[in-house]
């Protein structure tokens, strides 16, 4: 009997596109939760929310803003995502990225390596990096 990863089986029982980029999203997801310090963390539940601080560099201006990320979850998808306490009206999750936008601010985070990136429609930049709050 051959054995496989489980990530192999996971992405094996995908039938189209989307299913594969789902199941892709969660290996990412929970191997980048694997990747938390153990003292700083404990495992975290199959279904629930998590946050992130990111400290955004805007520029021109030089400033920094602390910009607070609420992830919520199941077992299939991430289901909500608010920044600063406001639930965003949209967002989409490609491969390791959440893409949104508030308030005119086209915003892109990454999860596995924890960076920050947006930009108010070219007329102000900004790039950060995050880290995982405690639960």
């Amino acid at each position: 009997m051959d054995v496989q990863p489980p990530h192999r089986i996971l992405i094996g029982h995908c039938k189209t596109p989307m299913q594969i980029h789902h199941a892709t999203l969660m290996i990412s997801v929970f191997a980048a939760a694997l990747q938390w310090p153990s003292a700083a963390s404990a495992a975290q539940p199959r279904s629930g929310q998590t946050a992130m601080l990111c400290e955004a560099v805007y520029m021109p201006a030089q400033t920094v803003w602390p910009r607070t990320v609420a992830i919520e979850y199941d077992q299939r998808r991430i289901k909500a995502v608010s920044i600063d306490g406001v639930k965003v009206y949209t967002f989409n999750v490609r491969d390791t990225w959440i893409l949104t936008s508030l308030d005119n601010e086209r915003i892109q985070i990454n999860t596995a390596t924890l960076a920050w990136t947006s930009d108010f429609r070219g007329l102000a930049t900004a790039q950060g990096r995050c880290d995982w709050l405690q639960p």
